[in-house]
Order: C-alpha cells, then sequence, then structure tokens
C-alpha cells in the first residue's frame, strides 16, 4: 500500500515532549539532539515560535526584523510528502506576521536533503563557519548560513 501524501501539515498542539522526539528521530546520528526541556526552556520568550505538528515542525525566533529558523524537524517516517517545505512556508509567514524582512538559519554542508529544500526556497550562502558541527566517527562538517528577504 503506498502511503498517503502530506503536504500541509496538520493542525495540533504541539508539546515540547512531541518537538523533543521529533527532533531526536530527525537528527539521529546527526549530533545532538534537543531535549524537551531545551525546547520549553526556548518557548518561554516571546520571541520564539513553532509551526508544524509533531510530524514536521519549524522552530524560531523573530528579533529586530529578522528570522532565525532555529531547527527543522521531519520524522524520516514522514519525509517526501512535501511536510518540510509546507512547514518552511509557515514559518516564513509567522515570520512576515511578526514584521520580520529576512530569515536566516544554519545547515551542515553534509544535510544535502535541507539544503536542497532551501535552495528551492530561494535561500542563499551569506557565509561558512568552517568544522561547527562535530561527527562521531569522522570529521567535523562545515556550517552553511543561508539568508532570504521575505518582504
Amino acid at each position: 500500500m503506498r502511503p498517503r501524501r502530506a503536504t500541509r501539515p496538520r493542525k495540533s498542539l504541539m508539546t515540547p515532549e512531541c518537538m523533543a522526539l521529533c527532533h531526536a528521530r530527525a537528527f539521529a546520528g546527526r549530533g545532538q539532539v534537543w531535549s524537551a526541556g531545551e525546547i520549553a526552556d526556548l518557548m518561554t520568550s516571546p520571541h520564539v515560535f513553532a509551526v508544524g505538528d509533531a510530524r514536521c515542525f519549524a522552530l524560531g525566533r523573530v528579533v529586530a526584523g529578522e528570522a532565525e529558523v532555529l531547527t527543522l524537524a521531519c520524522d524520516p517516517d514522514h519525509q517526501g510528502q512535501g511536510l518540510g517545505r509546507a512547514c518552511l512556508a509557515l514559518f516564513e509567514a509567522e515570520a512576515r506576521n511578526r514584521k520580520a524582512t529576512e530569515v536566516f538559519l544554519e545547515v551542515a554542508a553534509d544535510n544535502h536533503v535541507a539544503r536542497a529544500l532551501y535552495a528551492s526556497a530561494c535561500f542563499a550562502e551569506a557565509g561558512r563557519r568552517t568544522a561547527y558541527y562535530a561527527r562521531q566517527g569522522t570529521a567535523a562538517v562545515d556550517a552553511l548560513i543561508l539568508r532570504k528577504q521575505v518582504e
């Protein structure tokens, strides 16, 4: 049986616990995952917001007209269904609602799926942090800093 294509995140209450579970599954083997406590602490800031659902979410903040995507996580069981693209679009819309004119993020240079998503959404490389992401058993990976205007 073919899996159902889901192009938009469902409306659901996202708890720090379900976000942490999704984040752990999405970033397994790729470095540090965020705990429910860390996510809950971030969410106490009035600048921080999340969009999406338990399958895929984006967490970020808007400060002084700049929106930062802190993380975009999609559970591996739900990848390839357009949820990441939909979450990114929801994030950009909420960032505009919060008066952001630019969105930026960091992505590991070896995360080709995420890089393709961001390229398709017109993000451009604005900088690089050499050997930023530690990898177990291999060399550290550069972080690419990507930016996009959202006015």
